[in-house]
């Protein structure tokens, strides 16, 4: 995942919801298994960050691109057997 995040914002600091997807389900993640945050908000701003997970087993790869950079960190898959909390996916 971050290898793939690195990639991407390589050429666009700030990729939108389907960009962000498309770039983890083409590295040969299963589109299952990707949840992905909103890229605008409500309003129809740009978010400060966004977020990637993706489903492994009992775990969540989670990987957040904010300013150009990336962050990846391993949790627990949560009760819901999902890595988001809500319907972001």
């Amino acid at each position: 995942m971050e290898t793939t995040l690195k990639n991407l914002v390589t050429g666009n600091a700030k990729p939108d919801q389907e960009a962000l997807r498309a770039a983890l389900v083409s590295a040969g993640i299963p589109k299952a298994n990707v949840e992905v945050s909103v890229s605008r908000t409500p309003t129809g701003l740009d978010v400060d960050a966004m977020e990637a997970a993706a489903l492994t087993g009992e775990s969540c790869v989670m990987g957040q691109i904010r300013d150009g950079g990336v962050v990846v960190t391993v949790l627990p898959v949560l009760a819901a057997g999902k890595c988001f909390v809500g319907d972001a996916r």
